[in-house]
Parts: structure tokens; C-alpha cells; sequence
């Protein structure tokens, strides 16, 4: 029954209340509610264009600075540095630096991992092992890896184990750090809920602690690779050949010395893609398989 057919007992209509009285409103001054995108605000709405965007203002900004400049020994030009770049990756003397260089990554990256999975499911699995990791994360996370270079050349000499050596170190304390982190700030529910159905040790890890923490796992990930590539050229910088084959920093140090100005930057170019490409393609399909699947972004 309305408002406006309500009636007293001696057949009066009940007074209105000042606070039910709606004043009709006026839609006309709003505007479109919802309209399609024109073209350029879809453009601008995808990520890819406006790095993409970023990146094409970097090399403009760089090849004016460079023209301005007018000193290729000093600061090459960006079309120079391409131009030296696509001849060495023709050649195929860039592509055997760069295979080079994975190599040791991919090795010393999945040694770190594995590492840090075992170390972390033993912290979580009992308060000894947890003491044990956050001593050791307190104690060697903060050392640089490129510190102990001196020591892996004594005990693994000039070839790919000093390189994998501390690859691993700078890979292992952030993963299993970031690891942690993740593990304990799982909900205390979706912890009980694994253990009424009786899951622990590896299987309570796997099912439970690894799915709910994973934006902190992927993010420790993120940083483990980066310190591992960071790593990696630096040591190839110090000492350059690894197993008679140089990799990408010792191709930076070669031309370096011989004043290549052009193809140290065609090499730190090299390092740079890299980068981008890992971090772009590959850990952005992990995330979006995972992480915004799941519904774990906010």
C-alpha cells in the first residue's frame, strides 16, 4: 500500500512526513551513462601500446642526445647501437655470447629455486626449521653475491661453477624470504581446512600454503631473477671467460677494451631485452595464468 492511500481511523489521509518526500530529480544535465570507446581511448587502454609508446620516446630522447653530442666513442647513437647490434646477431657471434649466458643461468636460477623450496617447506614444517631459515636469510641475504666471486674462483675455479655458485646465492635467500612471507600470511582458515583433511608436510605445502601464497612466491620470483641476471653479467665482467666461451659480459669487457663504444651499448641493449622479454612475456603469462585467474589481485 502507498504512502499516498494511507488514511487515519476517522477517514483523514495521513500528513506526509517531511523525510518521505523525494523531490523529483532531473536526469537531463547527467549525460551518457555508458558509451562505447572511441579508437584512441582503446589505444590508450592497452598496457603493450603505451610502453611500447615509453620505449619509442627513450631511444628518440637518446638518439637527440646522442646527434647533439656528437662523440661515438663517448655516447654512440641509437641507430648506430641497432646497426651493431643486428650485425653481431647476424653474425652469430652475439647469439653464442647470449646462449652462453643462459646457460649459466638457467642452471644456477633452477638450483637456487629448488633450494629455496626445500629450505622453505622445512621452515614451515617446524619452528626449528624456521629459525633456521630466518638466521641464515638475516646473515647472507644482505652480502652481495659478487663478494663471494673471490672465494667461488678458488674452490670452483674459472668455469661455470663459480658462476652457477653465486647465481644461487643471490637467487636463494630472496625466494625462500618472499617464499616465507607468503606462507605465513595464509589465512588461518584455509590452513585448518587443510589440515581436516589430514594434508601435511610436503602434500599441506603443495595444496595449500603454495596456491595461497603464490603473489608473494611470483613476486620473490620476480626479484630472485633479476638479482640472478644482475649477477650473472657482473661476473662474466670480472672474469670474463667461462669454459674457453665468453659469455654476454665478457662480450661487454671485450669491447670495452678495445674501445667499441658502440657494442658495449649493443651489449648492455642485449642485457636490457632480455630483461624486458622475461619480465614481460614470461612472468606476465605466469601471472595471468595464475595470480589474476584466480582472482589474487587487487
Amino acid at each position: 500500500m502507498s504512502m499516498a492511500s494511507l488514511e487515519r481511523t476517522d477517514g483523514a489521509p495521513l500528513a506526509r512526513r517531511p523525510e518521505f518526500e523525494i523531490e523529483p530529480v532531473d536526469a537531463s544535465g547527467i549525460g551518457e551513462v555508458a558509451r562505447p570507446l572511441s579508437a584512441m581511448e582503446r589505444i590508450l587502454n592497452n598496457d603493450a601500446v603505451r610502453k611500447a609508446a615509453i620505449l619509442i620516446a627513450i631511444a628518440a630522447i637518446w638518439e637527440i642526445y646522442a646527434r647533439w653530442l656528437n662523440n661515438p666513442l663517448l655516447f654512440p647513437s641509437f641507430v648506430e647501437t641497432v646497426s651493431t647490434f643486428i650485425g653481431d646477431l647476424s653474425s652469430g657471434t652475439l647469439i653464442d655470447r647470449i646462449s652462453t649466458s643462459m646457460r649459466s643461468l638457467i642452471y644456477g636460477y633452477g638450483t637456487g629455486l629448488v633450494l629455496a623450496a626445500l629450505l622453505t617447506t622445512v621452515a614451515v614444517s617446524t619452528r626449528f626449521g624456521t629459525d633456521v631459515l630466518n638466521t641464515l636469510t638475516a646473515m647472507f641475504n644482505p652480502l652481495p653475491a659478487i663478494a663471494l666471486l673471490p672465494l667461488a674462483l678458488i674452490w670452483f675455479g674459472l668455469g661455470i661453477g663459480s658462476l652457477i655458485f653465486v647465481i644461487v646465492h643471490s637467487v636463494l635467500w630472496a625466494v625462500s624470504l618472499n617464499t616465507l612471507t607468503g606462507f605465513r600470511a595464509v589465512p588461518e582458515v584455509l590452513r585448518m581446512s587443510g589440515r581436516n583433511y589430514g594434508l601435511k608436510g610436503l602434500r599441506y605445502v603443495l595444496y595449500i600454503l603454495i596456491p595461497a601464497g603464490f603473489p608473494a612466491i611470483l613476486a620473490g620470483l620476480k626479484i630472485g631473477w633479476a638479482f640472478a641476471w644482475r649477477t650473472l653479467i657482473a661476473a662474466e665482467l670480472v672474469f670474463g671467460v667461462s669454459s674457453r666461451s665468453g659469455g654476454l659480459g665478457w662480450y661487454i669487457f671485450e669491447a670495452r677494451s678495445e674501445l667499441d663504444t658502440a657494442r658495449v651499448f649493443s651489449g648492455l641493449l642485449a642485457v636490457i631485452l632480455i630483461g624486458l622479454f622475461v619480465e614481460s612475456v614470461i612472468f606476465r603469462a605466469i601471472e595471468k595464468r595464475t595470480v589474476q585467474r584466480w582472482g589474487m589481485q587487487h
